[in-house]
């Protein structure tokens, strides 16, 4: 009998040792954004629609929302810059563009406005020691998004880091900042540095329940390559390479995955559960404002029973965007618009152009300049065009933005009334 009642405590104190690491996993899952069938699920239970922006430019810059159209990914933006005005100026002005374009105050106004989450792309090598944005080491990655978490999270907005610009390239455009193919899907160094800068990112956020979800690359594969049904068919296993690389260190949260042919083409898919968390993305610009034009992806939704979200589209009439938001909120397809802010127009906060840009560094960066007397030829006063660029550095920040209130309207933001 005493044996007997030492059995049962034994098998009752595992039971209870079960019960409360059960309840505590189960607590600790509560804490992030959880996969309901097709619905995202906040902690708290209620049902999770997106709606949001981008910050695109602020850490993978692009030549049009400068105002470029040749000059059109960062690689280039950059020589034109340390051509015309030296490497060192250069190297400061993308510190204090980093410390302008996105801060405290942009965060609390995008809250302010009713969005509930922030899409943001960034460039692999800020997490490397590779040369990138005025740094050549120890890269300021962490540094950014940390401080982005802390805004978000004092604003309950979700974060979507993703993988804008990847080892190698994998969109093979200027949108990859690479040099003109996919070569991420023929490289293991590339692989494996993906896959290894995924894993870092998602140990350092495991425990972090403001990041929604890691989207693993942007836009993968472009159209123009007459190797694309072969570069394909690389993109899944790929997927399922750098998903197996973030659960070793967190099974917290969400993976996006992206389509290829501009997230548009999800014939590339076949074992789309092979993750527990997994949701998909799509992007749409132009076009149909019905169900009929995106029925692809309304079918590929509805195949998978999974979230489906439109990580990007924009620049269109206010009057297209409101009936494009009209319709994916009517087929459960949450969105973040394309971008926060740039030059000009087409965005929420829009950017005023220094009064010399076209003429100083608009002309020089689309100017030829193949050999160096052609930048010789081309080169304005360096003094002059160093204050123009400090300019645009003061009018990118929060306050001296020009609010646009038809888009922020038609996008299904609220402007606050003063």
């Amino acid at each position: 009998r005493y044996m007997m009642k030492k059995i049962y405590k034994f098998v009752l104190c595992i039971g209870l040792a079960f019960a409360l690491f059960g309840s505590v996993g189960a607590m600790a899952k509560s804490r992030f954004v959880t996969i309901n069938g097709e619905n995202l699920v906040q902690p708290n239970g209620k049902k999770l629609f997106i709606i949001g922006t981008n910050l695109g430019n602020w850490l993978n810059p692009e030549g049009y929302m400068f105002g470029f159209k040749k000059t059109n990914s960062y690689w280039m933006i950059n020589d034109a810059i340390c051509q015309m005005v030296g490497p060192d100026a250069a190297d400061e002005f993308w510190r204090k563009f980093k410390d302008n374009y996105v801060t405290r105050r942009d965060i609390d106004y995008l809250a302010s406005l009713g969005a509930n989450t922030i899409r943001v792309p960034f460039n692999y090598k800020l997490f490397t020691d590779e040369d990138y944005m005025g740094l050549n080491a120890n890269q300021d990655g962490f540094a950014r998004i940390d401080s982005l978490v802390s805004w978000c999270r004092d604003n309950h907005l979700y974060i979507i880091l993703d993988m804008h610009d990847a080892p190698g390239g994998q969109t093979g455009d200027n949108i990859d900042d690479s040099y003109g193919y996919p070569w991420l899907f023929e490289s293991e160094k590339s692989q494996s540095l993906f896959c290894e800068i995924w894993r870092k990112i998602a140990d350092r956020y495991k425990d972090e329940p403001v990041i929604l979800g890691y989207e693993l690359l942007n836009e993968p594969i472009a159209p123009y390559f007459g190797n694309m049904k072969d570069l394909n068919t690389k993109l899944e296993p790929l997927y399922k390479r750098a998903v197996k690389s973030i659960r070793e260190v967190d099974n917290n949260h969400i993976v996006l995955l992206g389509g290829a042919q501009w997230n548009g083409n999800f014939d590339v898919f076949s074992d789309w559960k092979f993750d527990d968390k997994i949701m998909y993305t799509c992007h749409r610009y132009g076009g149909g404002t019905d169900s009929k034009a995106i029925q692809n992806i309304i079918a590929f939704r509805d195949k998978t029973g999974l979230p489906m979200y439109m990580g990007e589209t924009g620049h269109n009439t206010d009057e297209w965007q409101a009936d494009f938001c009209k319709m994916l909120r009517k087929n459960n397809i949450g969105y973040t618009f394309w971008p926060y802010k740039k030059l000009d127009n087409s965005c929420i906060n829009a950017v005023q152009r220094p009064a010399e840009w076209d003429t100083i560094v608009v002309k020089f960066a689309e100017a030829q300049r193949v050999i160096y007397k052609d930048i010789r030829d081309a080169r304005p006063d360096q003094e002059k065009a160093k204050d123009v660029l400090n300019q645009y550095l003061e009018k990118i920040k929060c306050e001296n933005c020009v609010p646009q209130i038809g888009y922020i309207r038609s996008i299904g933001l609220t402007v606050p009334q003063n």
